[in-house]
């Protein structure tokens, strides 16, 4: 770029570049590098709304039962612009059995153990291949208590964050327990280190939770339900319970009674851009319905459409609205197949993704390409308050799909 153009309109036009160039570009002069890798360039840049939403999809290979992650741009190109992706070393040297449990603002976190099976989560940006790995503090022994954990971006700092939530397992044990310990636990990657929370409005001892949790504009949500004594028992009616990132606010939801009073197995929460979506399997297993909760107002869900069919599975949305949906085939004496498509529930068009796996194993998590981690040191493990930087990983950026 012309040394006659002000630094200032370069910055300008720098930082409406995509994530690929800017890696590219940090190396063409040491002020644009600067620039690149300062916090408030990675901040503002990663909390723009301008980037291409992405799904980030995995699933177990039907040939050599690999897990697998793809990602596809979900704009008009649609499902053809396909990336494969694999995990830093870090991510696959560290855990031996995981799972994602959440993105947020282009940052994907695993949860799983580790190879002495301790506890860790690891948060990933696949696109500038940088990691930073978190050992979880000591969790509750015995079968009492049971965890979940949550990840996002505070929306106000762009820190991130991991929420570990203690809960009593079952209800029959809640009346001989007087306290959870370390209830409520929460790790920011600024500090580097685990504390409780800013807010002391924590959940009832009577919430039990489900493990998925849905993020959306700095919020965190759990399916949840809340038992209630009766003379007969605990009946329990479910609920949402949310975690505000910046303020670190516990809150409830209320939802309608023809989804309060479902079983918890036949409820499970996603999103469609900024709106909480509860998705309600049918008791027969003949399709689902789904509620949506507009412009974040509480209380307030919808249903907005509702699919009749055997053997499907709603994996997650497009930022158009349509459901990804795993449709099961089954084939008898061998593991059942899936093959996915997008569906407009208006028109009842469908586009096949022309992904075919194995039945069950598929799921979908939307984010966006941005910089966080950047400014990260490469590969370190935070534990206890300490850093303990771990071998560098060879370069390898994602290949065409």
């Amino acid at each position: 770029m012309s040394d006659n153009i002000p630094f200032e309109i370069q910055s300008e036009i720098i930082k409406r570049l995509p994530v690929k160039s800017l890696i590219q570009f940090r190396t063409v002069s040491k002020p644009w590098k600067s620039l690149i890798d300062s916090s408030p360039f990675i901040n503002k840049y990663s909390s723009q709304h301008t980037h291409t939403q992405r799904l980030l999809i995995t699933y177990d290979d039907p040939v050599d039962s690999a897990t697998t992650y793809v990602s596809i741009a979900d704009d008009d190109t649609f499902p053809q612009q396909k990336v494969s992706y694999s995990f830093p070393l870090l991510t696959t040297n560290n855990l031996k059995y995981s799972s994602i449990i959440g993105t947020s603002h282009g940052l994907v976190c695993l949860y799983g153990s580790d190879p002495i099976d301790k506890e860790i989560a690891v948060v990933c940006n696949l696109s500038i291949r940088k990691a930073v790995g978190v050992v979880m503090p000591d969790l509750p022994s015995g079968i009492t208590f049971g965890i979940v954990v949550g990840f996002g971006v505070c929306r106000e700092t762009m820190d991130p964050k991991i929420v570990k939530i203690t809960y009593i397992s079952s209800w029959d044990d809640m009346e001989s327990i007087s306290s959870i310990p370390s209830q409520v636990e929460v790790f920011t990657l600024s500090s580097g280190a685990w504390r409780g929370p800013c807010s002391s409005n924590l959940p009832r001892k009577s919430i039990r939770f489900n493990l998925d949790s849905v993020v959306i504009d700095g919020v965190l949500y759990w399916l949840a339900a809340d038992g209630v004594n009766t003379r007969s028992g605990y009946n329990y009616y479910m609920l949402i319970i949310s975690f505000d990132l910046t303020s670190e606010e516990f809150g409830e939801i209320h939802l309608p009674d023809s989804l309060a009073r479902v079983d918890d197995y036949n409820l499970s929460i996603s999103k469609v851009r900024n709106s909480l979506v509860v998705l309600r399997r049918f008791l027969d297993d003949s399709g689902f319905s789904v509620w949506m909760m507009p412009d974040g107002v509480p209380q307030s869900f919808i249903r907005m459409f509702t699919i009749k069919s055997p053997d499907l599975l709603i994996k997650g949305f497009r930022k158009n609205g349509e459901p990804i949906i795993e449709m099961v085939q089954h084939h008898p004496g061998q593991r059942d197949g899936s093959f996915f498509v997008a569906y407009d529930p208006c028109s009842k068009d469908i586009v096949n993704l022309e992904i075919d796996v194995f039945a069950r194993s598929f799921c979908v998590f939307p984010y966006m390409e941005t910089l966080l981690l950047l400014d990260q040191p490469d590969f370190v493990i935070y534990d206890q308050g300490k850093a303990t930087l771990q071998s560098v990983e060879p370069s390898d950026e994602g290949k065409n799909y």
